[in-house]
């Protein structure tokens, strides 16, 4: 069957068009996606989120012959479909599954007999099969593991990093039989270098995926909760994790603004699905409560300084640097610079937000905030290093302040002696 595959990968974002990529170097592969101007972009040979470089990209559609495109019939003839659209939260913080029903609606109009359909897209256990496959059987008219066939295997993109790349890391693989599985895993397997983990199940599948995050979400919670508690006695927080990293089995992380699409988001995701089953999540729910919070406390932190040094906050001129998620990355999703920028703004009328690799227009239409993405040539009564991106470890911060200035250092990695307080 290997030699007869055909990949259709709906969703073309920071998960989709790298795995696209990838399998256009074994199989034919077209990516489908509902953004024109993003297919466009991606058919012309560049990938605004970085994660694909232009040459590997243009190699992709020239030389494998990778297409993508709008049009659902152009999909029809593929007989192996992967799903990595956005799996996020509402407001309120339950899950929006509308964009994966969607997606499949989609498929549920072009399978056929014998297909099988692959979500990477983060669920909570259970939801691929009661949920998704349902709209499939739904639209489609054909049965669950008797016309077609489905597997999960979870993605694990970490946007930016350029080490753990797609090819490179070990992938979770399932299927809905020990068949299909079977296939599922070969297929994977064809294009990564380090190999794959054939889960159990497809509920198991989706479960490891979820704890992957939520596991990171808890212990960064307790660092930041650390950082809190030890600022207050005036013990400096990094030195506190330098120290006890010396320990053999210490999991050394730091306190930080926790953004993006995994790690402040996932968690919900099995906090809504495990109180369907009756049992109430305290120690996620705290977690994600006290990350959530951390843009607050940096605001609040700030004008602390301010007023001990005697800085009138309300006339204060403060410049953040960054507005993503994560260094040197353009992604902004769940970026809580937002909320930092919400506090500071109830009280100070003059923040500049710089970032060179935020989209200035992206930003604006998800947040209303206004960027800059060239470095204004002013003094500052505050500069915080919200971000860390590369870039700014290089900037001459001194030549910006005033006379009487606060330096705040979230990430902890600029030099001590020109900062007043680092998270």
């Amino acid at each position: 069957m290997d030699s007869k595959i055909k990949i259709c990968v709906i969703g073309l974002g920071y998960v989709g068009l790298p795995l696209a990529r990838l399998f256009s170097t074994q199989f034919p592969t077209i990516g489908f996606d509902i953004d024109q101007q993003r297919v466009d972009e991606v058919m012309h040979g560049h990938d605004s989120t970085s994660e694909v470089s232009d040459g590997l990209l243009q190699e992709a559609l020239t030389r494998h012959g990778l297409r993508c495109t709008t049009n659902i019939e152009e999909i029809r003839d593929c007989n192996f479909y992967v799903v990595a659209v956005p799996t996020p939260v509402r407001n309120d913080h339950t899950p929006d599954i509308s964009i994966i029903l969607n997606a499949s609606e989609t498929i549920g109009r072009v399978i056929a007999r014998g297909d099988i359909v692959v979500y990477e897209s983060t669920v909570y256990p259970g939801m691929t099969e009661d949920e998704c496959i349902p709209v499939i059987e739904r639209v489609s008219g054909l049965t669950y593991n008797v016309d077609f066939y489905a597997g999960y295997s979870p993605e694990r993109i970490n946007p930016g990093d350029k080490e753990h790349t797609v090819d490179k890391i070990i992938k979770v693989t399932s299927g809905s039989t020990p068949e299909v599985a079977e296939i599922v895993d070969r297929i994977y397997n064809t294009v990564l270098t380090n190999g794959t983990f054939k889960a159990s199940s497809i509920r198991v599948a989706e479960a490891a995926k979820i704890i992957e995050n939520t596991q990171r979400d808890i212990n960064i919670a307790f660092m930041n909760e650390l950082a809190r508690i030890f600022n207050a006695m005036g013990i400096d927080t990094h030195d506190v994790i330098e120290a006890a990293a010396t320990k053999w089995n210490f999991i050394k992380l730091s306190p930080g603004l926790v953004g993006g699409h995994c790690i402040s988001v996932d968690p919900y995701y099995l906090i809504h699905n495990a109180q369907s089953h009756g049992v109430f999540p305290r120690l996620m729910r705290n977690a994600r409560f006290l990350n959530d919070s951390m843009g607050e406390y940096v605001a609040d932190e700030v004008i602390r300084l301010m007023n001990k040094k005697g800085i009138l906050v309300r006339d204060a001129r403060v410049l953040i640097l960054g507005v993503t998620f994560k260094e040197d990355c353009p992604d902004i999703r769940n970026t809580q610079v937002k909320e930092l920028y919400k506090h500071l703004s109830e009280f100070i009328n003059d923040i500049t937000i710089y970032d060179p690799y935020a989209n200035a227009d992206i930003v604006m239409s998800e947040y209303n905030i206004g960027i800059v993405n060239t470095l204004p040539q002013q003094h500052y009564d505050v500069v915080i290093l919200a971000v860390a991106h590369s870039v700014f470890l290089t900037l001459d911060i001194t030549s910006m302040l005033n006379e009487n200035s606060v330096v705040y250092d979230v990430k902890g990695v600029l030099p001590r002696d020109i900062i007043d307080a680092r998270l």
